[in-house]
């Protein structure tokens, strides 16, 4: 399978994300951080809230419940999370997206 994000993606710090089989790149910034993820095998994510989140779908399927509703979005695809909504999440192998979250820590490098 041909490499989803380009060589200056890749170059980025992988983000420290306590998932199994998902690969995060890392763009941070002063007061918020954009992941670039692609994941490898099945993930449930257990219900959780933090700051805003805001995501477009670049391959794959992902199910989201947001504040008890249930969400299906797949390729070209954008998402919401609004800030202290709790949500859940279920990512099928084969996702990749580009994720804003309105928090400079929400993750750390991997080292």
């Amino acid at each position: 399978m041909p490499e989803i994000f380009p060589e200056p993606i890749r170059n980025l710090p992988q983000a420290d994300v306590q998932l199994e089989g998902v690969k995060a790149y890392l763009s941070q910034s002063e007061n918020h951080q954009i992941l670039f993820m692609e994941f490898a095998k099945n993930v449930e994510v257990p219900e959780h809230s933090h700051e805003s989140q805001w995501g477009i779908v670049l391959e794959g399927r992902i199910d989201l419940v947001i504040d008890g509703v249930k969400y299906r979005y797949s390729r070209g695809d954008r998402y919401f999370i609004p800030q202290g909504t709790k949500h859940s999440a279920t990512i099928y192998a084969g996702y990749a997206d580009i994720t804003f979250f309105n928090q400079k820590d929400r993750y750390s490098t991997r080292h």
